[in-house]
């Protein structure tokens, strides 16, 4: 039974009690899609429930794309289900392995397979991602989570996206 802190999004990390933002943006840094969780909550298990929430309006008729063109991320999200199913989707995915998975695969030999593909050059534009958490973090009530009820949290977090999207 989750107590009412998780509830709220409110869980132990290293600085104490905190709350995590999972968030997906676009080429130029605006946010499409944002989730919450306690701090101490892992990145990768909230990957797919970002993607499902992605809907970007089209030009004209036709239903929202709900698949990005692409996906940069951190080594946060390098796990071998992670990459099945992106695959699955059809997403290409730039996510550099981390050194654990690099030795446990050279360890398997030929068993161990093909190292993922990696792109240095595409992974350079990752620091979008990180200046549009800078961007929300400007507000000082986003960055030291002065709610208490994860509703109002993530009311701030969605004017200050909202925000950002107008000003593009």
């Amino acid at each position: 039974m989750a107590t009412n802190r998780a509830r709220q999004g409110i869980g132990r990390s290293r600085g104490g009690l905190s709350t995590k933002i999972h968030a997906v943006v676009d080429g130029r840094g605006l946010p499409l899609a944002t989730l919450f969780t306690p701090g101490q909550a892992g990145d990768n298990p909230q990957l797919v429930p970002l993607l499902n929430t992605i809907r970007v309006p089209r030009r004209g008729v036709g239903r929202p794309r709900s698949r990005p063109t692409g996906l940069l991320a951190d080594k946060a999200y390098s796990h071998p289900s992670t990459r099945r199913t992106l695959r699955r989707r059809g997403i290409p995915a730039t996510i550099p392995e981390r050194a654990d998975q690099q030795t446990q695969r050279r360890a398997r030999g030929s068993a161990g397979g093909r190292p993922p593909a990696f792109d240095t050059e595409v992974y350079k534009r990752r620091n979008v991602v990180e200046r549009c958490f800078n961007q929300l973090k400007q507000w000082r009530g986003i960055a030291t989570r002065y709610d208490k009820k994860a509703l109002n949290y993530r009311g701030g977090v969605l004017l200050a996206a909202l925000i950002s999207w107008t000003r593009a």
